[in-house]
């Protein structure tokens, strides 16, 4: 029986993760749940899965918690986000949580020697050099990646050996806005936004998405998870989703691993690796329904996330966190429409520019530039 804690349970990530464990009741036992805002369902599910932790947000929606749970451990807040990566009996912690937030969780679970089914992106985005020297001093922790693409990237090497990876192949849908041009992009809505054509995804992933943002942030995420160079990684865009990523191997040999837009199937290998497991919750790829699979150039122009995260990334350092802290911020902002959807560009590269770079020998200076860079862009972009 693994015991998981599930980080981010109401979200897109987390409610998929519930429904491979439900099936699976035999394997896996819900140990601790976390959701931000979302009392109504965290309730629900604490009532279906009998967690003996629980974590939300505010303070107040604690209270009502432990009121109806009082023979639950009941936490809060950043803090209690924390707490539960420091959960003992815990074997696999998923981090599911949005945001740079969920790096702090991510180190207490690694302190302990847990496995890490890692969907935050920004954990090895803005903390990756530091996370990656935890792991080196706590080697029985480790990380097992459960964003799609890193995933695909992670099954794609099995059984071979890293010096002879050639490059690293990045898939990306092309988001809601795909062949869309600049002046086209001018004055589309959070609504536009928000109408992915392949994926169901909470609000920001989605925003991220459209800017192609997520896909830099992939490729630092892709750097810090497996050691290749950033010349090295190559960002295509495959608009059907059904090939996830590819390694290219140093004789020319192409892996991919493909599989339906879902992500039930990488959250169930990162709890069972190195193992393969039926699950009838698994959606099946039918091949025979395939007509075409294309692939194209990333429009730079256009969508300029992609090279400001590979322009961060190379600097590395602390630049890395402000690609990831003022995107949040830009994209918090476009989704309460106090700004246009092409200044999250705009924010992100300023913020850049802004930053001087500094060591990380400590998570303090993450966080520390993560709030610096948040108070930058909400006094220069926050309008009311």
């Amino acid at each position: 029986m693994k015991r998981i804690t599930v980080l981010g349970s109401t979200g897109s990530i987390g409610t998929n993760a519930l429904k491979v464990i439900n099936e699976k009741k035999d394997e896996f036992k819900v140990i601790g749940i976390s959701g931000y805002s979302n009392l109504l369902l965290l309730i629900e599910q604490v009532e279906n899965f009998n967690p003996k932790y629980i974590c939300i947000g505010k303070e107040s929606d604690a209270k009502v918690l432990q009121e109806k749970f009082s023979d639950k451990i009941v936490y809060f807040g950043e803090d209690g986000l924390k707490k539960m990566g420091q959960i003992e009996e815990a074997d696999i912690v998923l981090t599911a949580v949005s945001g740079a937030v969920g790096i702090e969780t991510t180190v207490e679970a690694i302190k302990l020697g847990k496995r890490i089914a890692l969907a935050n992106k920004e954990t090895m985005v803005a903390a990756g050099e530091y996370i990656n020297k935890l792991l080196i001093e706590y080697p029985e922790a480790e990380i097992i990646p459960v964003d799609s693409e890193h995933s695909a990237l992670f099954q794609s090497m099995q059984g071979s050996k890293r010096k002879e990876i050639s490059k690293l192949i990045v898939t990306a849908s092309g988001g809601t806005f795909r062949g869309k041009k600049l002046e086209e992009l001018k004055n589309v809505t959070v609504e536009d936004a928000l109408k992915h054509p392949n994926w169901s995804m909470g609000r920001k992933i989605t925003v991220d998405s459209s800017t192609l943002v997520n896909k830099g942030l992939e490729v630092i995420e892709a750097h810090m998870l497996f050691g290749i160079d950033y010349d090295d990684i190559e960002v295509l865009v495959h608009p059907q989703s059904v090939i996830h990523s590819m390694v290219e191997f140093k004789d020319s040999a192409i892996i991919a691993q493909l599989g339906a837009p879902d992500m039930k199937l990488p959250i169930q290998y990162a709890f069972t690796y190195p193992n393969r497991e039926s699950n009838i919750v698994l959606d099946k790829l039918n091949l025979k329904l395939l007509k075409e699979l294309t692939f194209d150039q990333v429009d730079n122009e256009v969508f300029k996330g992609v090279e400001l995260a590979f322009k961060a990334g190379k600097i590395g350092k602390t630049m890395p966190c402000v690609f990831n802290s003022a995107n949040e911020v830009a994209v918090e902002l476009f989704l309460n429409k106090k700004i246009k959807f092409l200044e999250i560009y705009e924010i992100i590269e300023k913020a850049m520019e802004n930053h001087m770079v500094k060591d990380i020998n400590n998570l303090e200076i993450i966080k520390n530039v993560d709030s610096e860079t948040r108070k930058w862009v909400y006094e220069n972009y926050g309008r009311n």
